[in-house]
Parts: C-alpha cells; structure tokens; sequence
C-alpha cells in the first residue's frame, strides 16, 4: 500500500524519536498488508524484494520516506516500532538514510546490509540488503577448529623446539666430559716441573 502522510485526529501519540511526519498507524497498516509502506510508485518493485525475502526465509517489511528524518537514528528508531508490532527483519529508507531492525539476523550481518542499502533507488536499496543478509556467511565451527588446530600446531612446534634444543645442550655437555680438560694438562705440567726441580736437586748435591 502507498505510505499515508497525512496523520488522523485519532492517530496514536507518536515517539519523539520517530519523525514527526510519518503516520505511525497507517504505516503498520500498510506493512501488515504487504509488507511495504511507499510511495505508489515504489511499491510493485519493492513488493517483488519482500516475495523473494520471504523464499528466502526472511519475513521483511520495508517503509521508504519522502522525507528526511532530522536524525539517522529515528529511522532506526521507526524500523523498531514497526518490527516490534510485526517482527521479521524491517528496512526503512529515506532520503540518503538507512534504519534497520530484526529479529533474527544478528547485528553485525544486519547493519552489512545496512551499509549497501545507501543508493537513491529504494528498490535497489532493498534489493541489495537482501543480497547482502543472506549472502551465506562464514562457517563459525569451521573457523573454531581450524584456530584450535593452528594452537595445537604452534605449541607442537614450540615443544618441539625446546627438546630440541635441551638434548643439543645434554650432547654438548656429554662431549665436555669425555674432552682432556684443563686439569689433566695441569697435571702433566706439574709432574713434569716436580721432575725437573728433582734433577736440578741432585745436579747440585754432585757438585
């Protein structure tokens, strides 16, 4: 259905956080029916995005305004509102801004989604969050095992490396021992010196 602007005597008090243009009721009449809340001219090709959403698996409702909202946020703030009457993942689209809520898509993929939905086509906008969050994502338990493999690796290799070197120090130390040390050749210097004053001794006594 096309987003109504014009808000009824009996319209329910609006947040301050929402901008205060938008027909709160009418657009969660509009979502309610088709999933979309647009201007008419928008609507067939942004109801063709909700049908694949939903052979996606994804409930989506988009609202797109005509007008910009004072702040980015209050898009956001609107998307809540909406999704929290309607659930399923919900992208608002104004004029070079993006609000986005979920119930099931986590943050991070939801505001990737976010990110690509900045054209000035609301259709092409639509069309590319949907790319973007069910794009598949990486395989988390893939990822855990290949990082528990890559510790166990490293510290195999560290290990590996320590008994390397402990036994290079053991050899080395083994060869020390077996080598003539310096108190052997001590030892022959002594004798051969006691020899020679024991000569000399006796040259002396002769003469």
């Amino acid at each position: 259905m096309s987003l109504s602007h014009s808000v009824p005597v009996h319209a329910a008090p609006v947040a301050a956080e929402i901008p205060p243009f938008v027909d709160v009721p009418s657009t969660l009449a509009d979502v309610a029916d088709d999933g979309v809340s647009a201007p008419a001219e928008l609507v067939p090709g942004l109801e063709s995005v909700v049908a694949r959403a939903q052979d996606e698996g994804i409930t989506l409702n988009v609202v797109v305004l005509e007008e910009p909202a004072r702040l980015d946020s209050h898009l956001r703030d609107l998307a809540t509102e909406v999704g929290a009457a309607d659930g399923g993942t919900v992208l608002v689209l104004g004029p070079g801004q993006v609000g986005t809520f979920s119930d099931s898509i986590d943050r991070v993929t939801l505001e990737a989604g976010q990110d690509s939905a900045y054209t000035s086509d609301p259709v092409l906008s639509a069309n590319q969050f949907l790319d973007v969050v069910v794009a598949p994502g990486p395989s988390w338990t893939g990822l855990t095992l290949a990082l528990v493999a890559l510790v166990a690796l490293v510290l195999g290799a560290t290990g590996w490396a320590n008994a390397r070197r402990f036994r290079a120090r053991q050899d080395g130390s083994a060869q020390d021992a077996d080598m003539p040390g310096a108190a052997g050749t001590t030892a022959v210097s002594d004798t051969a010196d006691s020899r020679h004053v024991t000569t000399t001794d006796a040259v002396r006594a002769n003469d």
